[in-house]
């Protein structure tokens, strides 16, 4: 049964390739998408509750034993991630069916969609090296048709530097592997670790390490994320969302499997270099979410913000930190998603980007005004929302670390977070309105229930965090233990 691990790569794969012959037929295309977001779901969940049961799975391709061959690893901190990315990607679909065109429908919108989510899924469950590699080109390939589809001047401008920026960033992926390869001799994650325990994690392993820092970075925003707030405000709504949402998470996962489980042996550089990165990108992210007036604008550096937050908890590296991001980037995908539709939502309503352009939207569409103070408190970790309870983790972790001033950045920024959103709020929702009942565009229910599925989402979230507690204890305890991992990838 152990097969059932590739299945949330190879639904999508299968379905993106189904969905190209079926490009005529829009309502089948939808039909599809759903049965098959569902399937992966299902499985998902699954997979996860049998890590519970059993253990960490494997899956060894063509028979080969590792760490010869190519396998995929389910332990319960991807398989969260597996699961959370379905769900939100699912819920994303039911937005596009009522927001985008069906000419944008018939450009091959949803192949690449579940090319893309092919492509995360498999970056979280490989447990090889190299084909982490693979599996983040299969997603950054989905990425640049999807942030180029409509054809505007300037999605057109942005996806150079976004494309440019990404296969600079994969050279350099491929030169870090070719380096550690002839260094160690192996791929394979767990002999990796075992192998770099061995021979000592000297100065030629830790400039390698240092390259994957800077690639795994660029990939998720740290520190070098000029790219990205003009990349993530330049598509449609639904694909600044699944943007937003899904990749910046994939770096940041790579992040956290490379300096828990091979390269740990020298914190106070490596890890002190991720918390020096962090908390700039914190700062940085501060600035930019409170100069702009953008709504777009304001978001994208809210996901900054965000990624900078995540990656204190593996700066600081004590389980409970772990956890608390581990919290967090579930949280954050659910919130980031929900504020990206919002965001593209009222756009759509005014026909402006601009804050000050808009005004007194709660009075003629109120859910939408409580959805958005609901998501502006869940992402300023107000209890009992969802962004609460990694924060009061992370904060933990950074105590017991003695990293007293990486804490007061993180926490301050919370208060950035707030004002950044606070400001939109004030501005946009509260005032004079600024639409008139002849210019009042109807909010389809279609636009509208995606919206309050995440707001539930992140509700449930907090509130439920009991619920999924089992789930992320143990995968902070792996991620804190490598051996566990090892144990369970090359023990035949």
């Amino acid at each position: 049964m152990n097969n059932m691990i590739v299945m949330p790569m190879i639904i999508p794969i299968v379905t993106g390739i189904f969905l190209i012959f079926l490009r005529p037929y829009v309502k089948a295309q939808r039909v599809l998408s759903i049965v098959s977001i569902f399937a992966t779901i299902g499985i998902s969940v699954y997979v996860l509750n049998r890590i519970q049961i059993d253990g960490i799975l494997r899956l060894d391709f063509g028979g080969w034993l590792p760490p010869y061959g190519i396998l995929f690893v389910a332990d319960s901190f991807a398989m969260l991630l597996v699961v959370t990315t379905a769900i939100v990607t699912g819920i994303l679909l039911f937005y596009a069916f009522s927001s985008v065109s069906k000419a944008f429908e018939n450009m091959f919108f949803y192949p690449f969609v579940f090319f893309l989510l092919a492509g995360v899924n498999g970056s979280f469950l490989t447990g090889d090296l190299f084909n982490l590699f693979v599996c983040f080109e299969v997603m950054l390939l989905s990425s640049y048709v999807l942030i180029t589809l409509g054809g505007r001047k300037v999605q057109l401008v942005e996806s150079i530097k976004y494309v440019s920026i990404n296969v600079l960033s994969s050279w350099f992926f491929l030169v870090a592997i070719a380096y550690l390869y002839g260094t160690v001799g192996t791929l394979n994650m767990a002999h990796l670790s075992v192998r770099v325990a061995e021979v000592g994690q000297g100065s030629l392993l830790t400039v390698i390490s240092i390259i994957f820092l800077i690639v795994f970075s660029l990939k998720a925003g740290l520190l070098l994320y000029f790219w990205l707030p003009g990349s993530y405000s330049v598509p449609p709504t639904v694909v600044a969302a699944l943007f937003g949402a899904l990749l910046t998470k994939v770096g940041i996962y790579a992040m956290f499997r490379m300096f828990t489980l091979i390269f740990y042996h020298e914190p106070g550089i490596t890890h002190k270099m991720i918390g020096v990165m962090a908390a700039v990108t914190m700062i940085g992210g501060c600035i930019g979410a409170i100069a702009h007036n953008d709504v777009r604008q304001i978001v994208s550096y809210n996901v900054v913000i965000a990624v900078g937050f995540i990656l204190v908890g593996l700066a600081v590296s004590t389980e409970v930190a772990i956890q608390g991001s581990i919290y967090y980037l579930l949280h954050d995908m659910i919130i980031k998603a929900l504020l990206f539709l919002l965001a593209g939502t009222m756009i759509y309503l005014t026909g402006t980007a601009r804050i000050e352009q808009m005004s007194g939207l709660i009075r003629n569409y109120p859910i939408l005004g409580w959805l958005f103070f609901i998501t502006m408190l869940s992402l300023a970790g107000i209890p009992p929302l969802s962004g609460f309870i990694g924060k009061v983790y992370v904060g933990q972790g950074a105590i017991e670390a003695g990293a007293f001033g990486l804490l007061a950045i993180a926490f301050i920024s919370s208060i950035f977070v707030l004002y950044s959103l606070l400001r939109i709020f004030m501005n946009c929702f509260w005032g004079e309105t600024i639409i008139n009942e002849d210019d009042d565009v109807p909010l389809k229910k279609g636009i509208l229930i995606p919206c309050v599925l995440f707001g539930i989402l992140t509700i449930a979230l907090g509130l439920g965090a009991e619920g999924i507690a089992v789930y992320v204890s143990d995968a902070a305890h792996t991620l804190m233990n490598p051996e566990i991992y090892i144990k369970a990838v090359l023990q035949n």
